[in-house]
């Protein structure tokens, strides 16, 4: 493994790079990077919907065919709506992730009191409260939140795995 990664570090290095110019893109365009994201999640949803319903053609005596037929509407049908209207998907997709903060935070904070007599059991606690501060913080902004957030998130995920791509790369080239 180590000689492969080796073998093509510049290659993982010009990745790396590139990732971490298009997060910054990202950060700095939140907006259009928000509405790019659920563009794409949009056209996933039609093929997606489009290939499986393609695939039950013919299958109407498979099990549970009317959940899957049902999904293929709803696959259809969602991924047109987000194309329609961005906006709206945008904030379908914003209150998601501040439920997921939310339900989140409050399984570290329970998961820190339970191992409550483990050394460093705070920094677990803390992140829980971050976790419920940060899902509070974008609800009391959600109309807001709902235009940037998207955006803002994919550009710090980019960089930060870029970073790490090109990091690892550029050691591995040097030794």
């Amino acid at each position: 493994m180590r000689q492969t990664l080796k073998r093509y570090s510049l290659w993982y290095l010009v990745e790396g790079v590139l990732l971490v110019a298009a997060g910054v893109l990202a950060v700095t365009f939140p907006m259009i990077s928000s509405i790019a994201v659920v563009s794409l999640l949009g056209w996933v949803l039609i093929v997606s919907g489009g290939l499986q319903g393609i695939s039950l053609i013919g299958a109407g005596h498979v099990p549970h065919f009317w959940l899957q037929l049902i999904s293929v509407i709803l696959a259809l049908l969602i991924g047109l709506l987000f194309l329609r209207h961005p906006g709206n998907g945008l904030l379908t997709i914003t209150l998601l992730l501040i439920v997921f903060f939310m339900i989140e935070g409050i399984a570290k904070v329970v998961f820190a009191l339970t191992i409550r007599p483990f050394p460093n059991w705070g920094w677990v606690l803390g992140s829980g409260l971050i976790g419920i501060l940060l899902s509070v913080t974008l609800w009391v902004r959600i109309p807001v939140t709902a235009v940037w957030l998207i955006g803002l998130l994919l550009g710090i995920e980019l960089i930060s795995v870029g970073a790490a791509i090109a990091y690892l790369a550029w050691h591995v080239r040097k030794s």
